[in-house]
């Protein structure tokens, strides 16, 4: 499928899907990948149980986030949803507490996309969902439509209507675990996204995504920043630079040994340099360091408090990385659990889709 065939897909996709106002009241935090299994050995969620449980109890529910669980909730590929359900009861009763105020939305991905043909599955499901203030869109899906098996389908015309009129069989193509097929599933989003001019909000590949930078270009940035201040520095702020540096500099070396090239792409998804800040990814919650997500906050057009973007990490103690620690533009940890919220990156709506319109005209 060429860029501009899942352009028009994903055009599709969000001419099909419902939309929420994100009004001066809204937050909403965009979870996903959460792979709930039978709770046993091969659930992916089982090491972060009681993190997710708090995250979600302790903070998102009761400050009055809209809860968007974007897709891969239940791995069905796996296991049965009757076991499922089973070993997570008191998830899914955070989940019931949310959907009783109203605010959840439930999108599936390509491990919970049987869930289609559930008659009796408690949620609404939907394949995206629609952000909107003021004439700008931010679209939420999964993600799974950019990879190479659903996007050779028209997702919803094509993909949809044949597989889920009979019975369900889709091999998992394991994008999360293989550089290559993630770094193409995300530029078909990235592409499609700046050709359409929308903010992507978007899971599947398991890999944190701000303003289309990686983790590793994010460090690379810090990095250059920097040493632009230590040319300027002194004293203590000078041997603090040159402990941050090297701190992020070991980084970037261990995700270069750990990750292929594909990875390592210095978030350019075409030969044009300039990076179009037009596509977040909220990672996983099976991280072996923790959970990751994102937090919107909305705000009215001519309110003078602007709406905000911002990715989180969730770690129990001593188990985040330091350069986390060192980066956290906020740190909150709850009281009476092991759960620490880190703030690692946030911007402001509106300069996001300024940025957008002006750098990505013709």
């Amino acid at each position: 499928m060429s860029s501009a065939d899942f352009a028009s897909s994903l055009s599709e996709l969000i001419a099909s899907s419902p939309s929420a106002s994100l009004d001066g009241s809204a937050r909403y935090v965009f979870l996903s990948d959460l792979h709930m299994g039978n709770g046993g050995g091969r659930d992916d969620l089982e090491p972060n149980r009681s993190l997710a449980l708090a995250a979600l109890s302790r903070w998102y529910l009761e400050r009055g986030y809209v809860l968007i669980l974007g897709g891969d909730i239940e791995d069905l590929q796996k296991f049965s949803l009757s076991a499922i359900r089973r070993a997570w009861g008191e998830l899914y009763e955070i989940f019931d507490a949310f959907a009783e105020r109203g605010a959840l939305w439930k999108l599936v991905g390509n491990h919970d996309l049987s869930l289609l043909r559930e008659k009796d599955y408690p949620y609404p499901l939907y394949h995206g969902l629609g952000l909107e203030r003021g004439g700008r869109a931010l679209f939420c899906f999964h993600g799974h439509q950019a990879s190479k098996f659903f996007a050779k389908h028209n997702y919803l015309s094509g993909f949809v209507v044949r597989y889920l009129a009979k019975p369900l069989k889709v091999k998992n193509s394991n994008v999360s675990g293989d550089s290559r097929k993630k770094f193409k599933a995300e530029r078909r989003i990235y592409r499609a996204s700046k050709t359409l001019g929308i903010v992507s909000i978007c899971g599947h590949t398991h890999r944190p995504l701000f303003e289309s930078l990686s983790k590793y270009d994010s460090l690379r940035w810090s990095i250059e920043e920097l040493l632009q201040r230590y040319m300027t520095s002194s004293g203590e702020e000078r041997l603090k630079i040159v402990e941050l540096v090297d701190l992020y500099r070991r980084e970037c070396e261990r995700l270069g040994k750990d990750d292929l090239r594909w990875d390592l792409s210095k978030g350019l998804y075409e030969e044009n340099s300039l990076l179009i800040p037009c596509v977040f990814n909220s990672g996983c919650a099976t991280g072996k360091n923790g959970i990751t997500a994102l937090e919107i906050e909305g705000s009215a057009v001519d309110d003078s408090s602007r709406g905000k973007i911002g990715l989180v990490h969730w770690a129990r103690g001593g188990r985040s990385r330091p350069y986390i620690s060192q980066e956290a533009l906020l740190r909150d940890r709850l009281d009476g659990v092991d759960a620490t919220r880190y703030l690692l990156r946030q911007s402001d709506l509106d300069q996001v889709f300024a940025r957008i319109e002006l750098l990505a005209r013709p």
